[in-house]
């Protein structure tokens, strides 16, 4: 009889209404993708299309075939409905003071 051994990861989603984190058991060895299919996170949020979605681990993107370490938090990426770039562009086209204090005044 042969013992697998796990490890603990987390599965994370947010929509701006409703964020999940949901802990799992995994076998050592599983990949982003298995323990996202494991979660149970598509029957959570069913409108999710988990293969177009970015995919990372603590922030830092990673492919659906990465391997997990003990303790990993899995995060699923929405796409983005506007893209910073150019919302930065259109501030400072109107001369607004951007978040972080800077505007586009001179003295």
């Amino acid at each position: 009889m042969s013992v697998v051994e796990t490890i603990n990861v987390e599965v994370a989603y947010a929509e701006p209404e409703r964020q999940l984190i949901i802990p799992v058991n995994v076998d050592l060895g599983t990949t982003i993708g298995g323990a996202i299919v494991q979660s149970g996170m598509m029957m959570e949020f069913p409108e999710l299309d988990i293969e177009n979605s970015k995919v990372g681990i603590f922030g830092k993107a990673s492919s659906m075939e990465t391997p997990l370490k003990e303790g990993d938090r899995v995060e699923i990426y929405r796409a983005l409905i506007a893209d910073p770039k150019e919302v930065r562009r259109q501030r400072a086209a109107q001369g607004k003071v951007t978040k972080k204090g800077g505007s586009t005044s001179t003295i």
